[in-house]
């Protein structure tokens, strides 16, 4: 299997004790040189000299006075963000450290983008030596929206960003997006569905992010995504859980749930709680499962031995943005964990 998701910047972050990604001099100085982070011919003498002060040391202390100098506002404003979002990374030691913060101490201040790269690397750590691209592409869905189809029964989930760029370009870029504007339609491409015969392919073309993952109930691509859910969950909180899909919720005993994004809470709490779901919302949904802790000592005791159920739907405008985070602070775990 190839090296892949190498734009996550996984290959330049070390593992500690825990195996767990720890933040390196390399994978901030990954972030100086994004093209929004690089001074433009136009800047300041001042904001050159922090920008070339930090590459030379990324975890350098950088005081405010440092930064309210610059000349551009926009710029003052970018530095700003981007050096809380160090600090944060360097309190916490590691990718982990600083996600989990992030969720219990609040994300106020740092952006979506932001959260959405730390999640990108640490699947990428997750599913290193993973030979299923079914696997690597359920795990985009953690950090990458998608947009969703459903056809004849079959839920199908493709890149958000590919699927606009396509719809606007036909897929040839630049060049069909000059098409557009002369006024001609582009050519229809069609992405591929990935299956448990053709998922090799996936591996050629990581980053293209121009494959539909297939999670109608049953489908690989929902067990994969499932896989993914169990790893993620084992890795941040030490506990062993089984993730299977369900049809339905048939369980008169139904003590806990949670959303994978914020549709599915919704509905879920409203189903809970006895409130009228009408069929358009029900609709919504596109998978259910069931989740079982291999101790129940894990959970807490008034729960102990219970099943949690899960569920991802998609909005009215039928895209999916699943939120990993809800599997790391909402499920009932017990004081020891």
């Amino acid at each position: 299997m190839p090296d892949f998701w190498r734009e996550s910047g996984y290959h330049l972050l070390e593992r500690d004790a825990q195996g767990h990604l720890a933040v390196t001099p390399d994978f901030l100085r990954a972030y100086l040189l994004r093209p929004e982070m690089r001074p433009p011919e136009e800047a300041c003498p001042a904001e050159r000299t922090l920008h070339a002060g930090l590459m030379e040391d990324p975890g350098r202390p950088v005081p405010d006075a440092l930064v309210e100098v610059l000349a551009d506002p926009d710029a003052r404003d970018n530095w700003r963000v981007w050096l809380a979002f160090r600090d944060r990374l360097l309190a916490a030691g590691t990718l982990e450290g600083c996600y989990l913060r992030l969720f219990r101490e609040g994300v106020r201040g740092v952006p979506g983008l932001f959260v959405d790269q730390l999640v990108h690397a640490i699947v990428r750590g997750l599913l290193d030596g993973t030979p299923s691209g079914l696997r690597a592409r359920a795990g985009e869905l953690l950090f990458r929206e998608q947009t969703v189809s459903v056809d004849d029964g079959r839920v199908r989930l493709a890149d958000r960003e590919t699927v606009e760029m396509m719809a606007a370009t036909g897929g040839f870029g630049s060049l069909g997006r000059l098409v557009v504007e002369a006024g001609t339609a582009p050519r229809q491409v069609e992405l591929d569905i990935l299956d448990e015969t053709n998922h090799p392919a996936y591996w050629e073309r990581d980053q293209r992010h121009d494959t539909v993952l297939d999670v109608t109930f049953a489908a690989a691509g929902l067990d994969a995504l499932a896989r993914v859910l169990e790893g993620w969950v084992a890795h941040f909180l030490g506990v062993t859980v089984s993730i299977q899909p369900v049809q339905q919720i048939r369980d008169d005993r139904w003590v806990w749930h949670v959303g994978l994004d914020g549709e599915a809470t919704a509905i879920m709490n409203d189903l809970y709680n006895g409130v009228e779901v009408g069929q358009e919302r029900l609709a919504r949904i596109l998978a259910l499962f069931r989740l079982e802790f291999a101790d129940p000592a894990d959970m807490r005791p008034d729960l102990a031995g219970r099943p949690v159920y899960l569920g991802l739907a998609m909005t009215d405008k039928r895209l999916l943005k699943l939120k990993p985070q809800n599997l790391l602070v909402n499920l009932p775990l017990a004081d020891r964990v």
